[in-house]
């Protein structure tokens, strides 16, 4: 993985697989950023909703939903997130 390289998660707080999506990129000492829909007031969650829509091209969004620079990875996958990220 690139330095320069973003990593963004949207996450819901009381999803397993979110959870097991933070933990596998702290694991591996991975930068990222993410944000727990579920938490937001609702404008903010619209906003951040309709990001997600943008960023994955798809109307419905499932969680974690996983950017690595140009990639999106909808649900914990390890070998695609690892595929990604050059581990």
């Amino acid at each position: 993985m690139s330095e320069e390289t973003r990593v963004r998660m949207y996450t819901i707080s009381t999803c397993g697989f979110c959870k097991a999506a933070k933990a596998f990129l702290r694991e591996h000492g991975i930068p990222f950023e993410f944000v727990d829909i579920d938490l937001l007031e609702q404008d903010e969650k619209r906003r951040v909703l309709k990001e997600a829509r943008a960023v994955t091209g798809v109307d419905r969004i499932a969680f974690p939903t996983i950017v690595i620079g140009d990639t999106v990875i909808i649900g914990f996958k390890e070998y695609e997130i690892r595929k990604a990220l050059g581990l």
